[in-house]
């Protein structure tokens, strides 16, 4: 055999051996596996690569395991990285290891304001992350795990400051109770721990009386007015008899009137039968309005009454008297337009 016919020879060889191998690559790697792709895939902590074979043939993902997991091992898919994984986009072995092995460490911003209470607050959090919402409720409602961050079921929204946090995805339930403990922290510094012992409250109490203000009125100008109300009565031992302390405990913030026999619900956050603060706030105050506390202005008032004009501000005065005119100004104006609720 002459040299020529050897080399062609080999030559094919090799063309059916590469040819061979192209295919067997195709089939590992390129080839459409995935059948099924309307599956979110779970990886949980600590799981291992069987468990999640035991999902995705659980689901019917994939139609040969064979050739996954010949992928997952030339790509040294070892390290199972937890998360919750759209498959939708995935046809291959390829991209579907690739998404894997990715992970889904990545910062999440959540942004919340405007939240009364922690079952708001989980519904906001909602599946931002990997962690379910009914994790977060259960520790927000177990009086024993709150007891870890000082604060207990009626006052674990004293955790949350408002504001937008850059917060890894594939944290959970705990880390991230732990991760707001952290902003917490950094809110009560010294500085304003000093100004709440001046003033003779504690964190929690400043948060629950910030939350009484804030439902009052929102608006920056009277914040601080309507703090120092309420600390003149409790300085004084006088009830703080604010409405939406009583919307709070007959669970209706709707409502735009309330009535002398809303007055005598039973409820130790009914500030109208009951001295004192209520057990925890009745929403999660901004930091802002937690500093109009810490800081409230200094007069003599203790009577306020919503303006008959609707516009959201307040009279303010120190004589009973004068209040119970301004109330009747007040309670004309509801009958003007007919609200009775």
């Amino acid at each position: 055999m002459n040299r020529k016919k050897i080399i062609i020879i080999v030559v094919a060889c090799v063309c059916v051996v590469a040819g061979v191998f192209a295919a067997l690559f195709y089939k590992t790697f390129m080839a459409e596996n995935v059948r099924n792709k309307d599956v979110t895939v779970i990886v949980p902590p600590e799981a291992t690569f069987e468990q999640v074979m035991d999902t995705l043939r659980k689901y019917e993902v994939l139609k040969s395991e064979e050739t996954f997991r010949k992928t997952a091992k030339a790509l040294k898919y070892k390290t199972m990285r937890i998360g919750k994984y759209d498959i939708s986009d995935c046809r291959t072995n390829l991209d579907l290891v690739r998404l894997l092995r990715r992970g889904q460490h990545y910062p999440v911003k959540f942004t919340f304001n405007n939240v009364r209470t922690a079952d708001q607050l989980v519904e906001r959090v909602g599946h931002k992350f990997f962690f379910e919402p009914e994790e977060l409720s259960a520790l927000l409602h177990d009086r024993s795990y709150m007891q870890k961050f000082g604060l207990s079921d009626t006052t674990a929204v004293c955790l949350f400051i408002p504001n937008t946090y850059d917060i890894y995805y594939d944290i959970t339930a705990e880390e991230f109770l732990d991760r707001m403990s952290h902003y917490y922290e950094q809110f009560w510094d010294e500085s304003r721990k000093k100004s709440a012992d001046e003033i003779g409250l504690t964190p929690v109490q400043v948060a629950t009386l910030a939350s009484i203000v804030e439902e009052e009125n929102m608006r920056p100008s009277e914040k601080a007015i309507i703090a120092g109300l309420y600390m003149n009565r409790l300085n004084k031992g006088v009830l703080l008899q604010s409405d939406p302390t009583v919307k709070f405990a007959l669970g209706d913030f709707a409502r735009k009137r309330i009535l002398n026999a809303d007055l005598q619900v039973d409820s130790p956050y009914n500030t109208y039968k009951y001295a004192g603060l209520p057990p925890g706030p009745i929403r999660i105050p901004e930091a802002s309005t937690m500093d109009s506390v810490l800081h409230y202005r200094h007069h003599n008032y203790l009577y306020m009454c919503a303006k008959e004009d609707f516009s959201g501000y307040h009279n303010f005065t120190a004589s009973a008297d004068e209040h119970a005119r301004n109330a009747a100004r007040y309670r004309a104006a509801l009958n003007a337009r007919n609200i009775k609720r």
